[in-house]
């Protein structure tokens, strides 16, 4: 599923907090479908400049200036940036991305049946004939972070199977029968589903 092969980190991204930080915004900005096609194999200034005007594009971080850090505060700085741009990420729903991005991920039928809606209106929905509402978009978004973590551990075919395959950490149920009609985020199986996803971040046998 990713694109994301860093063969090459270099100022500002070259110490122990803007490494992973820089590559949490990456994921989650892939995930969702900020950044589009192309690998991104070196992590550098010129690099971030991108990034950060496509999530901005996005309707994300706007706010946020274009820190690259030339000294001990900046670097504090760039930081601090990094962690509330993917903060921000985390709390922003962007349909007209994650829904493509998800659709082409996990196949029209599965993305419908997560989302508890239609084919017909999840075909609506991404054809632009009708607004996303924010209930679905909401759990596009959920879905799309969710894929973010798992894109660490599994490939595409391996992404679609977890959402179907029963989970010791999850009392022998699958992640997606614990995403029941109208769930939320917030919902306490889905929740569990979302953690279940982070532990692959620290244990491939998840």
């Amino acid at each position: 599923m990713s694109d994301i092969r860093i063969r090459s980190v270099s100022d500002p991204f070259d110490d122990r907090q803007s490494l992973p930080l820089g590559i949490q915004v990456l994921t989650r900005a892939e995930a969702m479908g900020i950044l589009g096609k192309g690998a991104i194999d070196t992590l550098d200034a010129s690099v971030w400049k991108d990034v950060l005007a496509r999530i901005r594009n996005a309707g994300v971080g706007r706010h946020l200036p274009a820190i690259v850090p030339q000294g001990g505060d900046e670097r504090e700085g760039f930081v601090r940036q990094l962690q509330q741009l993917s903060d921000a990420l985390e709390e922003s729903p962007v349909p007209a991305a994650e829904g493509p991005r998800l659709d082409k991920l996990l196949g029209r039928e599965l993305l419908a049946r997560l989302l508890r809606v239609s084919a017909v209106s999840l075909r609506r929905y991404l054809a632009g004939e009708r607004a996303v509402p924010d209930a679905v978009a909401a759990r596009l978004h959920f879905l799309a972070l969710v894929a973010g973590d798992l894109a660490g551990a599994y490939n595409d075919i391996g992404v679609r199977r977890w959402f179907d395959r029963p989970r010791s950490l999850l009392d022998g149920r699958r992640p997606a029968e614990l995403l029941e009609a109208e769930w939320q985020p917030e919902d306490p199986g889905p929740r569990r589903v979302r953690d279940l996803a982070r532990a692959l971040v620290w244990s491939p046998a998840t």
